[in-house]
């Protein structure tokens, strides 16, 4: 799977707790593909409404260092990667002019985003999450259509589609048989008794609420 979108934009990390007194921030890495922050130069910050504003600010920069007004980030500010590491597999930045741990910890929970036309190249059968979303899912068997895909789960090993919030399909090449992203269209074999086991966990879910 490759990175998920949004709106144009391609996120790649979600930021969060700082490491270190220096400004760098650790993050969740979105991209099943390590190597492609080894490309990242210039980034996006994107934020929910409610981290937006004054209340998400960094001190500017000023011309030959030190620290300027403060400024509100999280809505798509452009941010110079200054050096991007993994440290015991967990991805670490250091952005350009956050270099202190009360500006790096004003970046918690920012989505780090970059172009569409900047996502990573896939290999033969690789698909992005995006191009999942959406895509009407048919009984190859039956011709039954099942549903659109609404979410996607990861599960330990292979990926969930979550067809219309109730049916669960493992993204596997033996039932995922033939993906067209562009005809928005997925057909599948899907295991006998799947759809009924979905439903009995689904109807156990309901029961066990309050």
């Amino acid at each position: 799977m490759g990175d998920l979108t949004a709106a144009g934009w391609v996120t790649v990390a979600v930021l969060g707790k700082t490491r270190g007194n220096r400004g760098e921030i650790t993050a969740w890495a979105l991209s099943s593909k390590p190597e492609r922050y080894d490309e990242l130069e210039d980034v996006y910050l994107f934020g929910p409404v409610a981290n937006r504003g004054t209340d998400t600010a960094i001190p500017a920069a000023k011309p030959g260092g030190g620290a300027g007004p403060l400024i509100p980030v999280g809505n798509g500010e452009r941010f110079e990667v200054e050096s991007i590491w993994f440290h015991q597999g967990t991805l670490v930045f250091k952005f350009r002019g956050v270099n202190t741990i009360s500006d790096a910890e004003r970046l918690n929970g920012l989505e780090v985003r970059i172009p569409m036309s900047q996502r990573t190249a896939l290999d033969p059968g690789e698909f992005f999450q995006s191009e999942l979303i959406g895509c009407e899912v048919v009984d190859r068997r039956t011709g039954e259509r099942l549903g659109r895909v609404s979410d996607w789960q990861d599960s330990g090993g292979p990926g969930l589609l979550v067809v219309e919030d109730d049916l669960l399909i493992p993204f596997a090449r033996a039932i995922c048989v033939s993906i067209d992203p562009a005809a928005r269209r997925i057909e599948v074999e899907l295991p006998e008794g799947l759809k009924d086991l979905n439903r009995q966990d689904s109807n156990r879910q309901d029961s066990n609420r309050p």
